[in-house]
């Protein structure tokens, strides 16, 4: 058991470096603290099964690799994750503005509606929102987690703004953004303190 544990603490320090990732990198892909992958690198504990499959993906090897004496480890070269990870975020993201044109187009020529043909565009940048939140969530850290939320809350007002203005004659609109603000300061919070809580794990 100690020889395997040695085995991986001393695969695991080379493919990190290799990678050019700090420990703390590291942790934030893995949802993991810092502690957490010095202790492994050290040969203090094994990760379990669930991490070991993560690292694999992350440096495009086996997990047998992970674990093997005999293998000689290297980082398979990847298209650079990052960029593959902006590129199918933004190419989503596009999407979701190509589908408002369609359907502004759409809306544009009718004659009944085309007045509020431009409403299509306001309800756009939400849409892209929770695009965008959705790909944070599975790939970004608590910085793009907190961008992306925010970015929710602060379309949605004005969504509910414009959407008022054009339909009724309420004027006291500015309640809306005094509750956007308070919905940002939670944002503001909650992921720095989630973040905190899970290095101190």
């Amino acid at each position: 058991m100690d020889e395997l544990k040695e085995t991986i603490a001393k695969n695991l320090v080379e493919l990190r470096t290799a990678s050019r990732m700090t420990q703390l990198q590291l942790a934030e892909k893995l949802n993991y603290s810092d502690k957490a992958v010095s202790k492994w690198e050290r040969g203090e504990a094994i990760p379990d099964i669930r991490v070991l499959k993560k690292l694999s993906e992350i440096y495009n090897i086996s997990v047998d690799d992970i674990i093997s004496e005999s293998v000689s480890l290297k980082v398979k070269p990847k298209m650079n994750i990052g960029k593959k990870r902006l590129l199918i975020t933004l190419l989503s993201a596009g999407l979701v503005w190509f589908i408002a044109t369609v359907i502004f187009m759409i809306v544009y020529f009718i004659p009944e509606s085309a007045k509020y043909a431009y409403l299509v565009y306001v309800c756009a940048p939400f849409c892209c929102a929770i695009v965008i939140t959705v790909f944070s969530a599975l790939w970004g850290n608590w910085i793009t987690n907190t961008v992306a939320c925010s970015l929710i809350v602060w379309t949605a007002a004005v969504i509910f703004h414009v959407f008022v203005i054009t339909f009724s004659s309420f004027d006291k609109i500015y309640f809306m953004y005094i509750v956007a603000g308070v919905f940002e300061v939670l944002i503001l919070l909650w992921f720095p303190l989630r973040k905190l809580y899970k290095r101190k794990k």
